[in-house]
């Protein structure tokens, strides 16, 4: 009965018209910011052994939801992140700002020496004495965390600007990082089984990368661009993968 007393303000809403909406589309915004996360980290867990791959999607994506609860507990102190804490070139830069910076940096490193490794397949990750390095379970997770927290943060930090709610913002964050559980796999699978798309995805990381580095600096880039552009390459690259299997058909059929 105490609980029920407790939890009933936060469940105010359902009687609100206006609070479904903003449920709604809450939910959407942070399924479409996941992608980013999601592709990341369906790259990084392709390069572990196959029998590792899906457990590492499991954790770092667990690792996800219980990062962006436990900031949504601390959200008082989330939001104190937008403070400028000193000012160079003009720009009041805050602990938001230096984290997108940083997650930014990691990105393009990590798509450079991806695209790197792709491109050159001589190429391979030797120690010093010639033996080659594999990704471990515990290097892929420690990985998707560091990209984790800087999504999460801007999940947020967003999630904080549509609503005052804190229980549809639980909500929304509970539902949209379901939705990236349930779609890892079968993403991680198409890029496996597309080289090309993984050359696109990294692409896709890269400009992501470029993107939290900009807004880091003060340079605002709308999500709506950045997505758009990447829907077109990825239908470009559909249509050219459907092109590609009909050329196959047809040879098939000749033979």
């Amino acid at each position: 009965m105490q609980l029920i007393e407790f939890l009933a303000p936060h469940f105010a809403f359902v009687s609100d018209p206006t609070a479904w909406v903003a449920l709604l589309t809450l939910i959407v915004l942070e399924v479409v910011l996941g992608i980013d996360n999601l592709i990341f980290i369906s790259i990084l867990t392709n390069k572990l052994p196959e029998a590792q791959r899906a457990r590492a999607r499991r954790i770092g994506i667990s690792a996800a939801l219980i990062m962006r609860l436990v900031l949504l507990a601390t959200i008082s102190i989330i939001v104190q992140l937008t403070a400028p804490v000193f000012t160079a070139f003009g720009h009041g830069f805050s602990w938001r700002d230096l984290i997108l910076i940083a997650g930014g940096l990691f990105l393009v490193w990590k798509a450079t020496k991806e695209i790197h490794h792709t491109v050159d397949l001589e190429d391979h990750q030797d120690t010093m004495m010639g033996e080659t390095l594999q990704l471990s379970l515990g290097g892929a997770v420690f990985q998707i965390l560091l990209l984790d927290l800087v999504f999460s943060i801007d999940s947020i930090i967003t999630a904080v600007g549509m609503t005052d709610e804190i229980a549809i913002m639980y909500i929304a964050v509970i539902v949209a990082v379901s939705v990236m559980m349930l779609a890892a796999g079968p993403l991680a699978n198409f890029i496996a089984k597309n080289p090309s798309i993984v050359m696109l995805a990294l692409s896709f990381l890269l400009m992501i990368g470029m993107t939290l580095i900009a807004d880091g600096m003060g340079f605002h880039v709308p999500k709506g661009y950045i997505y758009a552009a990447m829907g077109f390459s990825a239908l470009v690259e559909g249509l050219n993968m459907l092109a590609r299997r009909r050329r196959k058909a047809k040879a098939g059929a000749g033979h």
